[in-house]
């Protein structure tokens, strides 16, 4: 059931067709032109909702049902003004290794596939084709338009058989593709040019734009280049999107984190978020990421995990196979240490099942390791289990009333939603350092400084209308709502 609360009739504005951004890549910024589409259509008066057929990420959500979604499409969602929901992401792929994925199909866990088998997919008993498009077609009774995102680059012609979210999902949803190539990484000619021409005839006709993105520089220098691109392609560049730097959107792609990779900083918290070989949920940090108080940076480095004022173990996938590799580099053995100087060490998720006394995957959900003895910081002991708790919540913290989200496989002997022991905190709840009082009590004895940060909510809110304003400016939206306006 949709939890929007929204009416069911057509927007008064003319039906648009649904719009897929689709890439000359990985991390071109679909994700993120995507969000400003939907906050650009909720803002012109449209009911817009975000929609990914299959997406591969470790950073996810938990819709208000309990259910299990990609964090794009629920920042997407944020965006377009309405709740999440497993229609906007109905299959999730979280790598638990470089060949096997866990499968969430309508935001639950069907279980781990080999990645050779699930491409391949001829003995699979679930129609995940079938899956998708009904996911889909339930969206767009509710909602117009539907924006698409494609994952990766559609030039992919050896997947093309068994494609399950480009060019065949944009075909099944009768969408207009506007393809989108990152001019930073170069080749952006090529990229392009090529995405397009290495498509069938029929699908090269759902391409009806061109933006490119992360443009640095003097716009004008690329005007010829436009023109020279428009040319050779036969369709129009809707758009230059210069890269930005003073908007924040959460992102979803770990490769943002080798850019967090910090030195410490004088007069102000070092807070060091240990790197996880298969961290996830690492949004968890970007309230305190701009606290001016705070400089936060993310290491696996010993002599900065010694260093720092507060550390925090985040999330992860596998929370044997990354204790196993904590003991292995060293990092174990430094946050016991400084736990033991009286430094604050804080654990979420896998971070807070580390920190107890045993971790035990007695019927090898994880993987081949069966036990591990903890960081032993919190009196807990863990069982990695088939089932996995997913569920947005409210808990008390401080006397005040915060909120987060729970995504775990995994159960400890307490029912606390919150440890807190001497220098020592962990909780399963994602989002938890996203409230105010949970910030204001981790940095009451470091910060000099009181500040005021704004809620967190309130300032998302700020951030998407940024986002589409920024948008606005270098793409051309009235030519965009002609193509989805058409008739072909």
């Amino acid at each position: 059931m949709y939890l929007c609360g929204m009416k069911a009739e057509q927007n008064e504005r003319s039906v648009l067709h649904p719009v897929m951004l689709a890439g000359t890549g990985s991390d071109v910024g679909k994700s993120v032109i995507a969000a400003a589409l939907c906050r650009i259509f909720k803002q012109d008066g449209y009911h817009p909702a975000p929609f990914k057929a299959q997406n591969m990420a470790l950073n996810s959500y938990a819709t208000p049902e309990g259910l299990e979604i990609g964090r794009a499409q629920a920042v997407q969602a944020e965006a377009a003004g309405i709740p999440c929901h497993t229609d906007m992401n109905p299959l999730l792929l979280k790598p638990q290794s470089d060949h096997t994925s866990q499968v969430v199909l309508n935001g639950k866990p069907i279980g781990n596939k080999d990645a050779y088998d699930y491409w391949r997919r001829g003995e699979s008993e679930i129609d995940f084709r079938k899956e998708v498009c009904a996911a889909f077609d339930r969206l767009a009774a509710r909602y117009n338009p539907i924006v698409m995102e494609g994952a990766g680059s559609i030039s992919e012609i050896n997947l093309r058989h068994t494609d399950l979210v480009n060019l065949p999902m944009a075909r099944h949803a009768g969408a207009d593709v506007i393809l989108v190539g990152d001019i930073d990484r170069g080749g952006v000619f090529a990229s392009v040019y090529g995405s397009i021409m290495l498509q069938t005839p029929e699908d090269r006709k759902l391409i009806k734009g061109v933006i490119i993105n992360k443009f640095r520089g003097d716009m004008r220098l690329f005007e010829e280049g436009k023109r020279m691109l428009e040319e050779i392609c036969g369709v129009p560049v809707l758009g230059v999107v210069p890269y930005y730097k003073d908007i924040y959107i959460e992102e979803e792609d770990s490769v943002s984190l080798e850019k967090k990779q910090r030195e410490l900083a004088e007069g102000k918290v070092n807070i060091a978020v240990v790197l996880l070989r298969h961290i996830s949920n690492f949004t968890d940090f970007d309230t305190l990421e701009r606290d001016p108080r705070v400089n936060l940076f993310y290491t696996n480095n010993t002599s900065d995990i010694n260093r720092a004022d507060i550390i925090i173990l985040p999330g992860t996938k596998s929370t044997l196979d990354d204790l196993l590799e904590l003991r292995r580099n060293g990092c174990a053995q430094a946050i016991i240490r400084a736990h033991r100087e009286g430094k604050m060490v804080v654990g979420i998720c896998g971070g807070y099942q580390m920190l107890g006394q045993t971790v035990s995957d007695p019927d090898g959900i994880e993987g081949s390791i069966a036990h591990l003895p903890g960081l032993g910081l919190l009196p807990i002991h863990t069982t990695i289990t088939a089932e996995k708790t997913t569920r947005q919540i409210t808990f008390q913290f401080d006397g005040k009333e915060c909120s987060g989200y729970e995504i775990h496989q995994g159960v400890s002997d307490t029912e606390e939603m919150v440890m807190l022991t001497d220098h020592c905190i962990g909780t399963y709840i994602h989002g938890f350092l996203d409230n105010a009082p949970v910030i204001d009590f981790l940095l009451k004895d470091q910060a000099k400084d009181e500040v005021s940060v704004q809620n967190y909510a309130d300032f998302k809110e700020q951030q998407y209308d940024l986002l589409a304003d920024h948008v606005r400016r270098y793409v051309d939206i009235p030519q965009l709502y002609k193509i989805l306006q058409g008739d072909d």
